[in-house]
């Protein structure tokens, strides 16, 4: 099967300058072309999508909808062409790339405050951190390192455990009446948090103290442990999510634990990365450098 044909980078180029200035002398001068360059390449981008790109009007160019809706393409297509570009120009030629995958609440808040002296230990490695929640091949994504919660068992890849979860209670001061909770089951007086991840944890949270309630599953449900904390220090309500997590807000004295009981849960976070690459460099500088950091404690110590 054929691939359909695609524009050129330059006629693209064209058409953007052409209509930035509703004028082919002037984008021929931008682009140090010549006035029948520029136009030919429009004229070729016109042949192709089959549509016009412009109206001469007495001389003057004025686009047309079809091509202000091309337009908006074509702007993000150069503008990410120019990024890409700038990227790569920015290593220089002894720089390699370490891509790394975390999920987005334990990357903000555990993995990046860690990620401070990085740099100067590896001065030839750039680090491009992204958010993944969800499954994926690492081969076919072209990770090299990967954070991810559970049982610490990736296809094709080495594992190492990085942090155990404990599921704790908590909520803003304000909630929480004078003398507090003299049972678990009175926190269903407020709203609960529930968390799209961990579905389960209310329910099993009630039933490791031999309590019941058929109010575990009902409350709003957030995709991220960020959104959850948020909405627990802006007072919708009580929430679980791991000790460490909320630790800085705790410190802070933003939000407090509702109750003394915490899920001990048999997940953990770990750190994966393909079998074959456990030897290369910027792997193994990157691996070696979370062990060394495993231990080192959170800015913001938790309190009781």
């Amino acid at each position: 099967m054929s691939r359909p044909r695609l524009p050129t980078l330059i006629a693209m180029q064209c058409f953007e300058a052409s209509a930035r200035h509703l004028s082919f002398t002037r984008a021929a001068d931008e682009l140090n072309l010549t006035q029948s360059a520029v136009s030919k390449q429009v004229a070729q981008l016109e042949s192709l999508l089959e549509h016009p790109l412009f109206l001469r009007v007495r001389k003057r160019l004025q686009v047309t909808p079809e091509g202000s809706l091309y337009l908006t393409e074509v702007r993000k297509t150069l503008a990410q062409v120019e990024m890409s570009t700038r990227y790569m120009q920015s290593y220089g030629g002894q720089s390699d790339v370490l891509s790394v995958s975390t999920l987005p609440t334990f990357g903000a808040r555990w993995l990046v405050p860690r990620l401070n002296g990085y740099r100067l230990r590896h001065p030839t490695t750039y680090l491009d951190i992204s958010i993944r929640s969800d499954p994926f091949d690492l081969e076919d994504e072209r990770v090299d390192a990967a954070f991810f919660y559970g049982r610490g068992v990736w296809p094709k890849a080495e594992c190492v455990r990085v942090l155990d979860e404990e599921l704790v209670p908590v909520c803003a001061p304000g909630l929480l009446p004078a003398q507090g909770f003299s049972s678990p089951l009175e926190l269903t007086q407020l709203v609960l948090l529930q968390s799209a991840s961990r579905p389960e944890a209310w329910h099993t949270w009630f039933a490791e103290q031999d309590c019941y309630t058929e109010h575990s599953y009902h409350g709003p449900r957030f995709d991220t442990f960020e959104m959850l904390l948020r909405a627990a220090r802006v007072g919708c309500g009580v929430t679980l999510v791991p000790r460490f997590l909320a630790d800085e807000e705790i410190a802070r004295g933003e939000l407090t634990v509702a109750w003394h009981h915490a899920i001990k849960s048999q997940d953990a976070y770990y750190l994966a990365y393909p079998e074959h690459k456990g030897e290369v460099a910027k792997v193994k500088g990157f691996v070696t450098w979370i062990l060394e950091h495993l231990e080192r404690p959170t800015l913001f110590p938790a309190i009781s």
